[in-house]
Parts: structure tokens; C-alpha cells; sequence
């Protein structure tokens, strides 16, 4: 009797458990890699990867984590193919997952990828959507805990724009029970149901974003222009320019907090350089995170638990 494939389009689509497992696996895999020791748990499966937005870490790190781990992966992107001719959602999914064991999909709206997954046969990941970036709130959870252990009751600062990581942290807040400050400029606030979320017990939204990072744990940000919103971004720039993670921002934070930040960075706008380039931030060791923490999900979704 076959079941459904697991996916994974949104953070709270894992448990806590499933979560600490992953990120056990993430630490045991990253100290393979970094000692050179072949580790191929995936021989002959097939990564597709399908991308309708453009892409360096995602791509990256999804390409060479599925070679690294034995397998193949096949870059899709729509302008190249019949998806980008019309060809219905539903239609792609039945074909590529025939064809494919695992798919990671970066796309626009968070519906077309939930269409793609109620078709396919073969688990699928958000590789990131306008609502969600499930695999980079992944990789920073990951971070932090590798700097500063456990997240649970930590407060994390989100500075700038309620897109789709900030969504993405609040989702996670849940998971963990960690708490976000969020600070946005005025029409840019959180959107609860868009973000997916049930209460707001674990998040609080500040006018001032100076006292959304008081005493913080974790300061955050993104930048101020996400794809798809570049009509906007001289009006953004205008908006948002009290929003800058600044040193004096930093100061106010714990004297131990981190700096997280997605990439692409925009130095002199979302975040000053003195802070980015400074020894709080901690974005190189988030950015190749993505690779290991994507490497234990690719692990989990195609062979389930290892015990090694």
C-alpha cells in the first residue's frame, strides 16, 4: 500500500522533534564534509530542481549537497521548459516525479507549489515562495544553535520588511518557543494569516526598531526590496530608511547577539557594513549552512531516520 510523500512547502509542516533529528544529522554531515569523508546515502536518486526566481545559494547549495551526498541534480527553470509554455501545474508534477525522487521548487506564489506537491508522487521542497523560506530559517536555526545552543526562549529581532523569512521566523517561533520582535515600517506589517500563524504568543511588533532589538539574542534583516516588489523600490528606500541594522541598533542588542542575514546584502541601506562585516555577524557560516542543513532534509525525505 503506497502513502503520500512527505514535504516540506512550510516550516510548521515538521515537528520539534523532527527538527532537532535534522539538526543532529545537519552537525554529523557538516563534520564528514569537513573532514573529506566520502558519505553517498543517496546513490541514483535524482534531485529536480525547478526555478521560476533567480538563484545563487539556493541553487548552490541544493546542486552540490545532493552530489555530495551520491546523487544527481537536474536544474530546471521555466523559461526553458513547457512550464514556462503553459503547461499546467498538475500536468509538470505528474511528469517530473515519474521521472525524479525528490524536487525542490523556487517559485512566486506559495499556491503553485502547494499544487505541484498534491500532484506529485515524490516529496517536494520550498526552495522559496513569496510567503516562505522554510530551508533558510532552517540553515539560521542551525547557526545559531552551532554558536549559542539552544534557541528556546531566546528573543530573535526582525528588522525591515514582513516578506517571507520574517514569515518563516515567526512560523519557527512556534516550533521552538523562542519569541520575535518585529519591526516594520508603517503598511508593512506582519499579515497573520498570510504568515501561517495560529496566535501571537510568540511574537510582539514594535514601532521603534531600536526597541525591538533591545536586549535581543539574534538581530535580523533582509532587504528592503524582495523579488518581485522592484516597481516599488524607490518607494521602499523612502520608507524603510529608519530600518537600518545599524551599530547603534547592535549596541542595544545582548552585548553576545548574533547578526543573521539571508542574502544578497545591501550594505548602506537594510544594513550598515560596519555591522555585516563586523565580528557579531555570523552570515558566511549561515550562508553554507544552507548546504549542510539541506543535505540532512534531501537525507530525511528520501531514506527517512539513519542511525549512524
Amino acid at each position: 500500500m503506497s502513502t503520500s510523500p512527505r514535504h516540506f512547502l512550510q516550516f510548521n509542516d515538521f515537528s520539534r522533534a523532527e527538527f532537532d533529528y535534522l539538526f543532529e544529522r545537519a552537525r554529523w554531515i557538516k563534520g564528514q564534509f569537513k573532514g573529506y569523508q566520502q558519505y553517498w546515502p543517496v546513490t541514483d536518486r535524482t534531485l529536480v530542481m525547478i526555478f521560476e526566481k533567480a538563484s545563487t545559494r539556493t541553487r548552490l547549495s541544493f546542486e552540490a549537497g545532493m552530489q555530495q551526498l551520491g546523487g544527481c541534480a537536474i536544474y530546471l527553470n521555466t523559461r526553458d521548459s513547457q512550464l514556462g509554455r503553459g503547461e499546467p501545474v498538475e500536468d509538470a508534477a505528474q511528469v517530473i516525479s515519474r521521472m525524479s525522487d525528490i524536487v525542490m521548487i523556487r517559485t512566486f506564489e506559495q499556491e503553485i507549489i502547494e499544487r505541484f506537491a498534491a500532484n506529485s508522487r515524490v516529496p517536494v521542497i520550498n526552495g522559496l515562495t513569496n510567503e516562505y523560506h522554510p530551508c533558510q530559517i532552517l540553515a539560521d536555526i542551525f547557526t545559531y544553535i552551532e554558536h549559542r545552543g539552544s534557541i528556546e526562549g531566546r528573543t530573535v529581532a526582525w528588522i525591515g520588511d514582513s516578506n517571507n523569512v520574517c514569515n518563516t521566523w515567526l512560523q519557527a517561533a512556534e516550533v521552538f518557543g523562542f519569541n520575535v520582535h518585529v519591526s516594520t515600517p508603517p503598511g508593512y506589517q506582519v499579515e497573520p494569516e498570510r504568515a501561517g500563524l495560529y496566535g501571537t504568543d510568540h511574537y510582539e511588533e514594535f514601532s521603534d526598531p531600536m526597541e525591538a532589538a533591545r536586549d535581543a539574542d539574534l538581530v535580523t534583516t533582509d532587504v528592503w526590496t524582495s523579488m518581485g516588489f522592484e516597481a516599488e523600490n524607490e518607494e521602499r528606500l523612502r520608507d524603510f530608511e529608519d530600518w537600518q541594522v545599524d551599530g547603534e541598533m547592535m549596541r542595544v542588542a545582548k552585548p553576545d547577539a548574533l547578526f543573521m542575514h539571508c542574502l544578497p546584502a545591501h550594505r548602506g541601506e537594510e544594513v550598515a557594513a560596519e555591522v555585516i562585516d563586523g565580528p557579531q555577524s555570523v552570515v558566511w557560516d549561515e550562508a553554507e549552512n544552507r548546504l549542510h542543513a539541506q543535505k540532512a532534509l534531501l537525507e530525511y525525505l528520501l531514506i527517512g531516520r539513519v542511525n549512524v
